[in-house]
């Protein structure tokens, strides 16, 4: 089902700050532009190729994500035919809330698009335009993925979408796109020259002020930590949920736990409104449950939080895990019906997991 987040990102790509798409026999926009390979790209650098293909997409929306393997196989099909594809990201990195993150790894940062794009090993040009965005402002964009193809003159002949199946399991029965770019190649017009496009809206810059609020919203949110004996830790581990549940064990006197916490926060924040929970277990003694308390509400712990209600700790080991050796921090992953999947002593690398869980089935990229 798709998350209210992901629907009101779409009704927001039609809000007052939507600059017109450029029209069809319109000039390409001039352009200069980082890419992730280090270079500056500009409009000039493909003067000649035969056909431009200028698709607007980033790292963090899902429909993006769904369609990288299908950009990276048109650039293989059309580039030998004198083809040159390029894509853009027009994205506001500060514009994006953590919550609309909810399916990805990535935000949309120069940075982190070094890494999808190495990743997913892109054959095409990958651009930034996420700190003045007037590129995508020229062009127009509505939502990633938004296609714009100019011919040898660089006028503008088709803008819309790839195809009309989003899913990438589907199979698409209008390849729009390609219709227009094999008819181009044929110097013969575009049946179809404009299309409705589907995906995740463009985070103009000035959306950061929606951004800004979901920070005060969490930050008013209660925070408590309730206590909890081996048993109920034994059922958190079963895991009865439908939930894929991410269990941290902490305390205030570790240094690498209270360093690493807001990492947890973070994805917390991110992932929260899917089929995902975020647990933290104090391993604090009893008598210190208002340190303990204090500490999590700094960090705006607002998730479900437990401390251990016996000051013997290797009564706490047994109960989260036999094979643990005792040193913290410790976390798992546990699926539905308590199959753990991840477990650590020591600090994660907070990206790995979340690339772990966002790759996992009960989560995953797509709708």
């Amino acid at each position: 089902m798709k998350s209210l987040l992901y629907l009101l990102c779409l009704v927001f790509s039609f809000g007052p700050q939507q600059p017109p798409v450029l029209p069809i026999g319109a000039s390409a926009p001039d352009f200069s532009l980082p890419g992730v390979d280090g270079k500056q790209h500009r409009l000039s650098d493909y003067k000649k190729s035969k056909l431009l293909v200028v698709v607007f997409t980033c790292n963090h929306c899902p429909t993006a994500q769904a369609y990288e393997d299908r950009l990276i196989q048109l650039t293989h099909d059309y580039q030998p035919k004198g083809v040159a594809v390029i894509a853009i990201s027009p994205n506001d990195p500060k514009a994006i809330r953590l919550n609309e993150l909810d399916y990805t790894d990535l935000n949309d940062s120069y940075e982190e698009m070094k890494v999808r794009a190495e990743r997913k090993k892109f054959n095409f040009p990958y651009l930034y335009d996420g700190d003045l965005q007037q590129v995508s402002r020229a062009y127009g964009p509505v939502a990633t993925p938004h296609v714009f193809i100019f011919d040898q003159d660089r006028k503008l002949r088709f803008q819309g979408r790839i195809d009309n199946v989003e899913k990438p399991s589907g199979k698409p029965t209008i390849q729009d796109t390609r219709a227009a770019l094999d008819a181009l190649l044929k110097n013969e017009p575009v049946a179809t020259p404009t299309t409705k496009v589907f995906g995740c809206s463009i985070k103009w810059a000035e959306k950061q002020d929606w951004r800004e609020k979901a920070m005060k919203e969490w930050a008013a949110e209660k925070v408590s930590l309730e206590a909890i004996d081996s048993m109920g830790i034994r059922k958190l581990l079963q895991n009865d949920s439908k939930k894929l549940r991410l269990i941290n064990v902490w305390a205030t006197w570790c240094g690498p736990c209270t360093r690493e916490f807001p990492d947890f926060i973070t994805i917390h924040r991110m992932y929260r409104g899917r089929a995902f929970e975020f647990i933290s277990i104090s391993a604090d003694d009893p008598e210190k449950r208002a340190n303990a308390l204090e500490f999590l509400q700094k960090q705006q712990a607002s998730g479900t939080n437990y401390i251990f209600n016996s000051s013997d700790k290797y009564a706490l080991i047994e109960a989260i895990d036999p094979n643990w050796q005792g040193a913290l921090p410790y976390t798992l992953v546990v699926e539905p019906r308590g199959k753990i999947v991840y477990a650590k002593q020591g600090t994660i690398d907070p990206d790995a997991m979340k690339t772990l869980l966002i790759d996992h089935p009960l989560l995953g990229r797509y709708f």
